[in-house]
């Protein structure tokens, strides 16, 4: 219990020194605070632009949330137990991994939030490819609420071939909850199809409101939606 408590102390301390160092030369700004439940089990199903995504996404927010990241980074000792302090559990690449799997559901039955990239890797252009199937799984095993959330800007500001990061200015936005039972009556395909409809028309409407063109998803989401009704 008192373990508990301090790793939860030491993660809002962790998430509030990245939002004054990070966040704010990014000038961060996050849209759609209030789609986050406060209390019980969420998913938050989210584009990857960069490797500092879960701080543009997440230091910002109040809640304490529970991240996955490939197994391989947790082979430095020290690293491996700061990600541990931070909630990151690892999870092994390109196979099924069905302890951490059981593991995440685990903690969204006990209320967690739990906050997953599904496209699997970084984009290569900014665009938001095609989503995975298998995350529905969480939702309709823990109860959870799915929230799909997009981050833009930050594929700019260190796009997977550069070395080190530069600054920018980045958008976060969070859509409204997607409820399990919903999640419930679709398959993982479906799921998938649909989470990457909504992720796009996101990451569209956010361009526009920051000034940006948006990005031509016409004869991708829909030709995918059509083949799985």
């Amino acid at each position: 219990m008192i373990r508990e408590w301090a790793l939860c102390l030491w993660y809002h301390i962790a998430r509030i020194v990245c939002a004054i160092v990070i966040c704010l030369p990014y000038r961060v700004h996050v849209y759609g605070r209030q789609n986050i439940p406060k209390t019980g089990p969420v998913l938050v199903l989210s584009n990857h632009q960069s490797f500092l995504d879960p701080i543009f996404g997440q230091a910002m927010i109040g809640r304490r949330f529970l991240f996955l990241a490939r197994d391989t980074l947790f082979k430095n000792r020290f690293f491996g137990a700061l990600l541990h302090s931070i909630s990151v559990i690892p999870i092994k690449r390109g196979q099924s991994d069905m302890a951490t799997i059981k593991k995440v559901i685990n903690e969204l039955k006990r209320g967690r939030s739990v906050c997953l990239y599904p496209e699997g890797t970084r984009t290569s252009d900014g665009r938001i490819a095609d989503m995975k199937p298998g995350v529905a799984l969480l939702s309709r095993r823990s109860g959870a609420k799915v929230v799909p959330s997009v981050i833009d800007g930050a594929f700019e500001c260190w796009p997977r071939h550069k070395k080190f990061p530069s600054i920018g200015k980045i958008s976060v936005s969070y859509g409204e909850p997607i409820a399990s039972e919903e999640v419930k009556g679709l398959g993982d395909k479906e799921f998938a199809v649909l989470l990457t409809a909504r992720l796009r028309a996101m990451q569209n409407e956010l361009r526009i409101k920051t000034g940006k063109q948006p990005f031509d998803y016409s004869q991708t989401s829909q030709t995918k939606l059509e083949s799985v009704r």
